[in-house]
């Protein structure tokens, strides 16, 4: 396993800035974050800037073992779900462009909607994720659906249903443990559903219990990482553990993106040396 960063909790910093930073940690790569209002939105990456973010990434010997594109597959509106759609089939050639080496970077996506809306909109979304995941392996580039607190995907159980009716290599999972945590799910539990079929991950450090809970900085809660990193490696997970800072942190008044990531950075490090897990 590697350690990598996310730089959904970098939304102002310049890619340059941001690469340089994560490298100089020792992050191993970074997932890069292409929604609104990101420094990397899809729509500001010209041929010009994709060649000189890969060119960044190689020079600082940096992976791109994912791409954030995170965009509703669930929306009513015409106008809006073609939009959805262009970002992530966007991020889909992007992958392509980006790529380090001969792994292509998933492209991670949430599916929006509620909870409640599963029984009635579960083929509807497969429907439309199936459009994506199609486009995806057409250009060799596997889609990670991310189940996610109050959205129509919430459990284990319905993110292995929707790989089911799916039915697609090119369709695993980003698995970000702290939407279960913060319901009571046991580690040992969603480790055992979902690495397996996990194309990469995220970890955040969470407090509470849903719905009186909130998400962390990897290093500000107790959630424990070595147990974790030893279940992950004990389930054939060999991927990048991505650290990511949720929004909610990002709200803080005094919130630093530079220190955010060297926290996370020394958090996950430290684990990786607690469990006895070697990098690479």
């Amino acid at each position: 396993m590697k350690i990598g960063y996310s730089t959904w909790g970098m939304p102002t910093v310049p890619i340059d800035t941001a690469i340089s930073h994560i490298a100089g940690l020792g992050y191993d790569g970074l997932e890069l974050t292409i929604i609104p209002r990101f420094t990397t939105e899809l729509s500001t990456l010209d041929a010009a800037e994709r060649k000189r973010i890969a060119s960044l990434l190689a020079q600082h010997n940096l992976a791109l073992p994912a791409i954030a594109a995170h965009s509703s597959l669930l929306e009513t509106d015409a106008e809006a779900h073609a939009k959805n759609m262009w970002r992530l089939k966007g991020g889909v050639d992007l992958a392509v462009e980006l790529a380090q080496g001969d792994e292509l970077p998933a492209v991670n996506t949430t599916p929006g909607g509620k909870p409640e809306d599963w029984d009635r909109n579960k083929d509807f979304l497969a429907e439309r994720l199936g459009e994506l995941v199609d486009y995806g392996a057409s250009r060799g580039v596997t889609i990670a659906m991310e189940p996610h607190i109050g959205a129509i995907i919430d459990t284990p159980k319905k993110v292995l249903e929707l790989l089911e009716i799916v039915n697609s290599p090119y369709l695993k999972v980003n698995f970000d443990i702290s939407h279960f945590d913060i319901v009571g799910m046991p580690t040992e539990e969603t480790v055992a559903a979902l690495a397996p079929v996990s194309a990469h991950t995220h970890v955040k450090d969470q407090r509470g219990i849903a719905p009186d809970f909130e998400f962390l900085i990897p290093g500000e809660g107790t959630f424990d990482y070595v147990g974790y990193l030893k279940e992950m490696e004990a389930h054939g997970y060999d991927g990048f553990i991505t650290a990511e800072v949720s929004f909610m942190v990002q709200a803080r008044e005094d919130y630093d993106p530079l220190a955010a990531a060297t926290l996370s950075y020394e958090t996950l490090s430290k684990a990786f040396m607690e469990a006895g897990i070697k990098r690479g």
